[in-house]
């Protein structure tokens, strides 16, 4: 995929408090170290790309830092709240606030676009009681610009249409954070550089936090105020991504080969 480097997001982060704070994370699985003292933090307004290789821990970290699962030690918190204390209605409303991409978008086949977007207006009704549903769906379809998409299948979808539909799903609550897990995965390069500007656009209108798992190296580079290599079951390097692509260290430099 290439991608001019004009595009580069090189936006300052002042750095304030974190939405989002983890800190000596821990987490295994018998005699198997997933995750060994972790530490992120996530700014408000920022990019921040989370690269590791396959089974080093990124679906773990993340379950724990949503409360799908429980770390054996560490802190973690979002907007400001410990995760490990909230009784489980005070993280569903929490999760409200966190927007997810999934990887492949995870569209209901057997629903149509609103119907697929409806479903967690639904699951949040409290947040969204007396405001009209249509509405929500019609503005959350005008911000990926599918707007005559409601009656459509997932089926009838192009990948790209379908991925920008499980964008408009992750916004429709309106969330501080977004999280994208592998969100150019699958997508011809044409279609992939069309996401990442897409969600460089959706930062800029919203201000939203985003964490972005990928292994797209051109989409880190497009994309990124700041990134993290998970390696060796910790956060083994930070930094921008021309401080951590230009770096001696082999370890390092195999992420951007």
């Amino acid at each position: 995929m290439e991608t001019n480097t004009e595009h580069t997001n090189t936006t300052s982060i002042s750095k304030k408090e974190p939405v989002i704070r983890i800190k000596n994370l821990c987490k295994r699985f018998g005699d198997q170290v997933v995750l060994d003292n972790f530490n992120m933090e996530l700014y408000e307004g920022e990019n921040l790309v989370l690269m590791g290789k396959s089974g080093s821990g990124k679906s773990v970290m993340i379950k724990c830092m949503v409360g799908l699962m429980e770390p054996d030690s560490g802190e973690i918190e979002v907007l400001g709240k410990n995760i490990l204390e909230l009784h489980h209605q005070e993280m569903d409303m929490l999760r409200a606030e966190i927007g997810f991409l999934f990887q492949g978008s995870a569209l209901y086949d057997s629903m149509t676009v609103q119907e697929n977007l409806e479903f967690p207006l639904r699951h949040h009704k409290k947040k969204f009681s007396g405001i009209n549903t249509d509405a929500l769906v019609q503005e959350a379809l005008e911000n990926v610009h599918l707007e005559k998409t409601k009656e459509f299948m997932p089926a009838e979808l192009s990948g790209g249409m379908q991925r920008r539909i499980a964008l408009a799903r992750a916004l429709i609550l309106k969330p501080k954070i977004i999280l994208y897990d592998e969100p150019t995965t699958g997508l011809d390069p044409i279609t992939a550089k069309e996401i990442i500007l897409l969600m460089m656009e959706i930062q800029k209108k919203f201000k939203t936090s985003s964490l972005i798992i990928t292994h797209d190296v051109d989409c880190a580079r497009v994309i990124s105020n700041r990134m993290i290599l998970l390696l060796e079951q910790t956060n083994y390097a930070e930094g921008t991504f021309q401080e951590l692509s230009s770096s001696s260290d082999p370890k390092v430099q195999a992420f951007f080969k």
